[in-house]
């Protein structure tokens, strides 16, 4: 039979939660007496039940204090009301109950009754609204409600300290997490070990430990501690346990080397700390562990079971507070996370120092081009950050002129210091024989690009310094998306050489127009500034702003000698600069 269908084809009705009246009607036929009352303990809504427990009509009672007509002590006199459950309820927004109090009926008698209480909130803000109130005429005497109030207190008691140790349960947790995520965020800022270490240590010491000490392994055998954090106002003499350590042995029983040997973590307690040491390296540890006073420990390895890079231990000196298997399943996450990101470091690291090696190795060195003075430098990108590719050149074209570049590929890794050096050769190839405008030039080395390099992308600026020795000169440029060169002249004035801008190398070389090129004449004695984006960028900064910088520290330093200015500029690279910087400089002569 269809569903909702009786016998015959009668339709069977079915109650449904979304029906307006349903709750009306539920309340209203509900058997037991239900009052609400509002955050004064005024009766706003009674049932039909409870005019008839109070013997009272519902318009009698709206607005009355429900303490008033139901607290009453045997006498019939008001309950203080200081003492009275029910209003101490409603002012902690908890609910209660009472099974000793006595209803003053609207016909003069006193019912014996058991009450029932519950916070009315709202759904969207969660304010307490007031209070719903279920009331039972009881005929238990004073005793009997006496042992129920107090076996009722005691469920609440032992309902509290349960609420207590759940709250405390799930606050311990999600410090530990909150503490796990911290680790995570700070470790994840900076790719240099020493860093990363000493940022682990300030974030570990105090919130989770008194005492932290990393070791790493150097090579299969030998283990070096690298940090030793105490609380403050420790002994000075404690850094002292910083150092190599004596060499891993095998088969020895002290955790740190079954955590550097085995690769799984090790919990503590006093009991375990004053086993005897049996091997070198467990006598320098445990010797570590007592000069500090530690009453638990817990070593956990850095890395994974198959890659242990070094071990964590931390130390706790309150016997009161030892570390227990949370705080080991805590330490063994956080392990888990400082290997990774010291394997990372290390691996960049690597990279980062080949890479450096090939730029500063495919930096050419700079020509003696008659009275013209020439200097460049190459400052590498801070520490954690990463390499890019960056180049200068300067060299003398077949029918003598001089000609300047500088440039970035676009990327930072070692693929594009390998590209800024296959950039380099081809562009020197192309402009050493052809005495074509520099445009012509750099759109000739964007239609070779992509198909003898591995580069897909990069700016630069390719210019030539013409006349005779004595003047005038003229400097002819072109600009691939570069940032512009910038005059520095005796009369004090600064100028960006903004013309001669054409697309990025690699966007499309058979789109638009030739690539233009622009000339500007070279005044005596003036000095011309070619420079890479590292020098006046910092991510998310304006980048007039760091034009206009380069211009004032420029100019300041316009009168001193070409390296000075040079190795000033280098050294002022924007705070937060992320980046490499190539410079490159010419001077022209006095006539």
């Amino acid at each position: 039979m269809a569903e909702g269908l009786k016998s015959g084809g009668e339709h069977e009705r079915r109650l449904s939660a979304g029906e307006p009246a349903l709750w009306q009607q539920v309340v209203e036929q509900l058997g037991t007496a239900l009052a609400v009352i509002d955050p004064a303990g005024r009766i706003v809504a009674v049932n039909p039940a409870a005019e008839r427990l109070l013997q009272r009509a519902a318009g009698s009672v709206y607005g009355r204090d429900l303490h008033d007509l139901c607290h009453r002590d045997p006498g019939g006199g008001l309950v203080p009301r200081e003492r009275c459950p029910l209003l101490r309820a409603l002012a902690e927004r908890r609910a209660a109950r009472g099974d000793d109090d006595r209803c003053l009926r609207g016909d003069g008698r006193l019912v014996p009754i058991s009450w029932s209480a519950t916070p009315l909130a709202d759904d969207v803000s969660g304010v307490c609204q007031g209070m719903v109130v279920l009331i039972v005429e009881t005929a238990a005497d004073r005793r009997a409600g006496r042992e129920r109030a107090e076996r009722a207190e005691q469920s609440e008691r032992v309902e509290q300290a349960e609420r207590t140790a759940r709250t405390s349960a799930l606050e311990s947790l999600a410090e530990r997490l909150t503490l796990v995520a911290e680790i995570t965020d700070v470790l994840g800022q900076t790719l240099e070990v020493d860093e990363a270490l000493a940022r682990l240590s300030r974030v570990l010491v105090p919130r989770l430990a008194d005492w932290a000490a990393v070791d790493l392994r150097v090579g299969s055998r030998q283990v070096h501690r690298v940090a030793v954090t105490g609380p403050e106002g420790r002994a000075a003499g404690q850094e002292d346990w910083r150092g190599h350590l004596p060499p891993v042995g095998e088969a020895t029983h002290s955790p740190l080397v079954q955590v550097l040997n085995e690769g799984a973590p090790v919990l503590q307690k006093r009991v375990d700390l004053d086993a005897p040491p049996d091997s070198p390296l467990a006598s320098v540890h445990d010797a570590f562990l007592g000069a500090i006073g530690a009453a638990s420990a817990i070593t956990v390895p850095l890395g994974s079971r198959r890659q242990v890079t070094g071990a964590l231990t931390l130390v706790r000196t309150d016997p009161a507070r030892p570390f227990d298997t949370g705080d080991l399943d805590v330490a063994g996450d956080i392990g888990r996370r400082v290997g990774l990101v010291i394997d990372n470091a290390r691996r960049f690291g690597r990279q980062r120092a080949v890479a450096e090696a090939m730029q500063r190795n495919l930096l050419p060195p700079l020509p003696a081009h008659g009275r013209f003075q020439l200097a460049a430098r190459y400052q590498p990108a801070p520490p954690g950050s990463q390499v890019g590719g960056d180049w200068y050149d300067a060299f003398a074209l077949r029918d003598g002129t001089l000609a300047l570049v500088i440039g970035d590929v676009v990327g930072h890794d070692l693929t594009a210091a390998a590209g800024m050096a296959q950039l380099h050769g081809i562009l020197r190839s192309l402009a050493w024989d052809h005495a074509e405008p520099t445009g012509a030039v750099v759109d000739r080395l964007d239609d070779a690009m992509h198909a003898i390099t591995i580069v897909r992308m990069a700016t630069l600026v390719l210019a030539r310094v013409e006349g005779p020795d004595s003047g005038p000169w003229t400097l002819h440029w072109t600009s691939a998306g570069h940032p512009p060169p910038l005059l520095l002249t005796p009369d004090g004035s600064a100028q960006y050489l903004e013309a001669g801008q054409g697309l990025i190398l690699g966007t499309d070389p058979y789109a638009g127009d030739p690539r233009p090129s622009a000339a500007h004449a070279l005044p005596p004695r003036s000095t011309l500034l070619l420079y890479t984006d590292g020098l006046i960028e910092v991510p998310g900064s304006d980048l007039t702003r760091g034009l206009s910088r380069l211009r004032r520290h420029a100019l300041a330093l316009a009168h001193e000698p070409l390296d000075t200015l040079c190795d000033q500029l280098a050294a002022r690279t924007p705070p937060g600069s992320t980046d490499d910087v190539a410079l490159l400089a010419l001077r022209l002569p006095v006539p």
